[in-house]
């Protein structure tokens, strides 16, 4: 015998219907959510990358994240990077390269880098014959300034990444060495990439520097560390970093870019980068 639904019941079903769908596209409209401002710093995937770069850019984009800085990955020509990470459905937003490569060559430099698309390159600390004396960390300063201003004309930004030892005095100066570098040079033409976790090692508060350069800190590195001696690092938000502070500095700073670096993992990197990523999800997002 054929049943007949009441009118009640079948608004009913339609109501259940309609709610099911708009659940639906509430869940796939978070699934397809942006992530832009936080990226993965891959210095931090380069040890499983050496055996299986696709693998582990595959796997970085399965756990969540959709931007990358590049750096510590295979030598590769600028083009199978730029494939590689396609590929991937990865985009990389700024790179760690040497100031020497753009002194040797810049507009080769500056292909290579556009090709596979970063906004920001940095070194990775001071060239290493600008380190000795006030002096020779002044004539850095004076190249990071020539090199950044060159750059801005071709639609890059330099920037400096920090560790601890740029929260040391020569005997001559009251500043810090990185305050020193700042000081000597424009803002438009050098960013500060402040690493966090070294900042604090350097005997820093991190949250303060953001707020001291908060008009040259576009993209930072967020980093945890251990409460332990020596220096070792943790997943976003595991550590001692005070990262209400933090954030609240990089809101008031208009910070573009967190960068998720961890120097080395006790345990699965994998995992560290998923813990870190839901974290900087859950308080940037």
């Amino acid at each position: 015998m054929k049943q007949v639904m009441s009118r009640r019941e079948a608004m009913a079903v339609m109501g259940a219907a309609t709610a099911a769908a708009c659940t639906s596209r509430i869940a796939e409209a978070k699934a397809k959510k942006s992530t832009k401002g936080i990226a993965l710093q891959l210095y931090t995937m380069r040890d499983p990358a050496k055996k299986d770069l696709p693998g582990t850019l595959k796997k970085a984009r399965e756990m969540g994240w959709e931007y990358v800085q590049w750096s510590g990955m295979p030598d590769l020509p600028a083009e199978e990077i730029r494939k590689a990470l396609d590929d991937a459905g990865l985009k990389a937003i700024a790179s760690h390269t040497s100031v020497e490569s753009f002194e040797k060559d810049f507009d080769a430099a500056v292909k290579f880098w556009k090709t596979v698309g970063v906004d920001f390159v940095a070194p990775g600390g001071m060239m290493g014959d600008c380190k000795d004396s006030l002096e020779a960390w002044k004539r850095g300063a004076k190249r990071l300034d020539d090199l950044g201003a060159k750059l801005r004309g071709a639609g890059i930004r330099l920037s400096y990444h920090n560790h601890a030892s740029e929260f040391e005095k020569f005997p001559e100066d009251p500043r810090c060495k990185l305050d020193i570098l700042m000081d000597e040079t424009k803002s438009e033409n050098l960013f500060a990439e402040l690493d966090l976790a070294w900042v604090l090692a350097g005997g820093a508060d991190p949250a303060a520097y953001i707020r001291k350069y908060k008009t040259r800190c576009p993209e930072i590195h967020v980093k945890d560390l251990a409460a332990v001696k020596p220096v070792k690092f943790a997943p976003i938000g595991k550590g001692i970093l005070d990262w209400k502070d933090i954030f609240a500095a990089g809101r008031e700073a208009g910070i573009e870019w967190y960068i998720y670096e961890q120097d080395n993992c006790n345990g699965d990197i994998f995992g560290c980068a998923k813990t870190s990523f839901e974290f900087m999800a859950k308080h940037l997002l």
